[in-house]
């Protein structure tokens, strides 16, 4: 089979094309724009594999996502503007990037005739839920300029498979952690601040929720849901790790050598939300289940950054 990965030097995206390439028969064309997170450094492993090919692009660009895209059997797009804190300084860039982007390559796809396509998406789409967990048919409730551009990209990805018959299919993933992550990113922002010395800063009382999931099993379930997902369905990816982001910050100043003395209280997050939940039994039915515990998978990358100054200190010097 011969995939496009569009947005693929990024975080999970990068991880997904070498769980594919080292798990398969499977030839990858990554299609990225390069922009602060989107890093050819996270595609040096797989760059001399003959599988492989990079195209420099804009997801918006219509005529470029042709031309790179033809000839190829599916489609998992990841190309998305991601961080919620930047999203609240400037909205532009999101709604462009994930709305126009999600229209370009679902218009595309269905021209080209392509067989299937994967739209990575976030469980914080659903909001905030106080008890319980979100399953795929809640609606959404979206709070942050990032989280509503994600939901209005869900729903025109959806929008292609129920008007036009294209074979969409979603998933909604918890908050993933891992090697390559970019640095602004808590864990990696954490992880890189404790191993220079410096304090991390701590939202408000630290009280938010989220649930933890290894990149690595998510990459599974990506991969489980484009080869066996039933075209127009959504399925949720959690991992059931749930901890407080104050109870998180401990276990990584632990594995830093760290002490409470190198936490920063500092102002909320604007509309931060205070749980994320959701249900994966659907998921679940696919045949998948996480295979990472999240102490063994936090103690595995703090190991992984402490080993890869060369890949982050850059992006720390210019962010």
């Amino acid at each position: 089979m011969k995939l496009f990965i569009t947005g693929g030097a990024g975080f999970i995206g990068s991880n997904f094309v070498r769980h594919v390439l080292a798990g398969s028969d499977d030839q990858v064309t990554v299609f990225d724009a390069l922009t602060y997170a989107g890093n050819p450094a996270n595609l040096a492993e797989v760059e001399g594999d003959p599988r492989f090919r990079f195209v420099k692009g804009d997801v918006v660009d219509r005529q470029a996502v042709t031309d790179a895209m033809a000839g190829h059997d599916a489609v998992v797009h990841f190309a998305a503007e991601s961080h919620v804190d930047r999203s609240i300084a400037s909205s532009d860039e999101f709604v462009r990037t994930n709305c126009g982007g999600t229209n370009t390559v679902c218009a595309v796809a269905l021209g080209l005739g392509v067989d299937r396509v994967v739209h990575v998406s976030t469980d914080e789409v659903y909001g905030s839920i106080a008890d319980g967990s979100f399953t795929e048919a809640d609606p959404l409730a979206p709070a942050s300029p990032y989280s509503a551009s994600k939901a209005g990209s869900d729903l025109i990805a959806l929008s292609y498979a129920h008007t036009h018959g294209l074979p969409v299919v979603v998933t909604r993933s918890s908050n993933n952690f891992g090697p390559y992550q970019f640095p602004e990113k808590v864990i990696p922002l954490f992880v890189t601040n404790l191993l220079d010395g410096r304090r991390v800063p701590l939202y408000g009382d630290g009280g938010n929720v989220r649930d933890w999931c290894h990149v690595d099993d998510n990459c599974a379930a990506i991969d489980v849901v484009m080869r066996r997902g039933r075209p127009g369905e959504i399925y949720n990816v959690g991992a059931g790790n749930e901890v407080t982001n104050r109870e998180l910050t401990h276990r990584l100043l632990e594995l830093c050598g760290a002490d409470e003395d190198m936490i920063e209280q500092v102002a909320d997050r604007l509309g931060h939300d205070r749980r994320y939940s959701i249900d994966a039994t659907k998921m679940r039915a696919l045949g998948w289940e996480p295979r990472r515990q999240l102490d063994e998978g936090l103690a595995e990358t703090v190991a992984w950054y402490r080993a890869n100054r060369w890949w982050w200190e850059p992006l720390k010097s210019t962010s």
